[in-house]
């Protein structure tokens, strides 16, 4: 008997892509696109996660999104494609060289607002509260964006995380020389902690938390 694959081999996301709804081309030409011209293009979501965001975005059904952490706007995108009209989607992107890429990709797009500059100091001068948050920016603040966050969470929102898992490295022996990785754990621990949070890891890429605020 062969041994069963990992959910991490190629052939079974090759398999999970060709059996779950298809990535869009525009989606497709801008995974290619970040693998071609930007640093660090694995940060992109793809096609499977993608998906992920979008229907979950479908089935929560948000007025108010925002998204931590914007890098090329893949995810963006995907979020925005699973809005129900008249819901708005802001987006906060620290890098200020990717003002003019994300502003021109987003032209279309009515209901996505792009913010650039520090994730604390932007949320901090936007008012109201969200029904779903995407936090996919430092991993040495995700303890931080937590305590930022969970106050201006509508009650029965969402918070989704991503990298929560970071490659497995969460049970690894080494994760004290991590600064990314201890952020992670602090994170994982306060949101298992918190009684006022009900969540759950899925074992997608790097790991993705799915936590409502209760």
């Amino acid at each position: 008997m062969s041994n069963p694959l990992t959910l991490t081999d190629d052939r079974l996301e090759q398999y999970i892509e060709s059996h779950i709804s298809p990535e869009p081309d525009h989606l497709k030409r801008l995974y290619r696109h970040t693998w071609l011209h930007h640093l660090y293009p694995r940060m992109c979501s793809g096609h499977l996660q993608g998906r992920i965001l979008k229907m979950l975005t479908s089935m929560i059904a948000p007025k108010r999104v925002l998204e931590l952490g914007t890098f090329t706007g893949y995810s963006t995108l995907c979020i925005a494609e699973g809005l129900q009209p008249g819901a708005t989607l802001d987006t906060v992107e620290i890098d200020d060289e990717m003002d003019d890429e994300l502003r021109e990709r987003f032209a279309d797009y009515p209901s996505i607002t792009l913010h650039i500059g520090d994730a604390a100091e932007v949320v901090g001068r936007m008012p109201g509260e969200w029904d779903m948050v995407f936090v996919d920016a430092d991993k040495r603040r995700y303890p931080e964006y937590l305590a930022m966050l969970k106050p201006r969470m509508a009650r029965g929102g969402y918070i989704l995380a991503d990298n929560t898992l970071w490659s497995g490295r969460v049970v690894a022996d080494d994760a004290g020389r991590d600064p990314q990785l201890r952020g992670i754990l602090e994170f994982n621990r306060l949101v298992a902690e918190d009684p006022e949070l009900e969540s759950v890891i899925f074992p997608l890429r790097d790991g993705l938390s799915l936590i409502k605020r209760l």
